[in-house]
């Protein structure tokens, strides 16, 4: 259960327990929390361990300098560390970095990796249960492999066909659409779950976990069908937040796992992963002539520059874009 954050001391006192505390204090997404602990540890190591208070603006400039030119990182990754650092001083430290003056990476972005509509019923095709189910959720409705085990039975809006990412990157509600193919498994998944949700009830358990303190504002919600996990773990397990013991939803790396062998077995020569599956829905709707602001709001992204990646990706007869003379 690697997506349930770390029990913290009640009275904080090491460093990165009190950022820790801090940042879930900010109601930041758990996977936020550990991306930028993870920039914030290296940065200091990069030091040679000296406390953030006493490091400067200059400091970070230097490292951020560092990882650019001398670990040849991404763009993107140096603006995630830039991220963290600006969180640590501007935010937890109350120390505004001001202007800085870092080596920004060289390196050019690159276009993301996606399936054609053929490779991706491969893949699809080398899958079974809940692997193929999961993984068809991130191709047919753009999810992140995330979202798409952490889904609730209300999330799964069949009189509305649409599909609800409640727990998104962000904490960002949003609608997508629900494939038509995918209602008849979905409802049979659903029932399975119901039906575990069952058993765990009459043997005493039931309960699962709820963000945001919604257990204490509902106290009976945690039992409530609704609420359970569309994809359940095959046992229950200690939750360490609480000490209950519960079910929770599958692991994000036991997918990961099915769809890296189904690519292998299909002979896909990319570097692709379950993400490729959502880039590749966003590929196809830019093929099939959806507005990219439609695209931006299914895919949750914050800006449409975001979004506008992957016109790079689609070509522009591809997109159905003509001449005035053709038309």
């Amino acid at each position: 259960m690697k997506d349930i954050p770390k029990v913290l001391p009640k009275q904080p006192v090491r460093f990165m327990d009190r950022l820790r505390a801090y940042i879930r204090a900010k109601g930041l997404a758990y996977k936020t929390e550990q991306t930028y602990c993870t920039w914030i540890i290296d940065f200091i190591r990069f030091n040679k361990m000296q406390r953030p208070e006493s490091l400067t603006s200059h400091d970070v400039d230097r490292y951020l300098g560092h990882i650019a030119c001398k670990r040849y990182y991404s763009a993107n990754t140096q603006k995630t560390a830039l991220n963290a650092l600006a969180f640590l001083y501007n935010q937890f430290l109350g120390r505004p970095l001001g202007t800085l003056e870092f080596q920004h990476s060289r390196r050019p972005q690159t276009l993301p990796t996606v399936f054609s509509h053929e490779e991706a019923a491969r893949v699809l095709g080398k899958l079974e249960d809940t692997p193929w189910l999961c993984a068809s959720l991130m191709y047919g409705s753009g999810l992140r492999v995330m979202e798409a085990v952490r889904l609730r039975v209300q999330d799964v809006d069949f009189a509305n066909n649409c599909v609800v990412a409640r727990e998104a990157k962000g904490r960002k509600w949003r609608r997508t659409l629900l494939p038509s193919t995918l209602v008849v498994p979905l409802r049979q998944q659903v029932e399975h779950a119901l039906a575990l949700h069952g058993q765990d009830m009459e043997e005493g358990y039931g309960e699962v976990y709820l963000p945001d303190a919604l257990a204490k504002k509902y106290p009976n919600a945690p039992k409530e069908p609704a609420w359970q996990y569309v994809f359940p773990a095959s046992h229950r397990s200690i939750d360490p937040r609480s000490g209950v013991e519960r079910r929770h939803h599958i692991g994000e790396q036991q997918i990961q796992r099915h769809v890296k062998r189904a690519i292998r077995e299909s002979e896909i020569h990319k570097k692709a992963g379950c993400h490729t599956f959502r880039h590749s829905f966003a590929t196809e709707l830019l093929r099939a002539g959806a507005d990219i602001r439609n695209i931006q709001e299914l895919l949750g992204h914050a800006g449409l520059e975001t979004t506008q990646i992957y016109t790079h990706v689609v070509s522009i007869e591809q997109r159905g874009v003509k001449s005035p003379m053709d038309v």
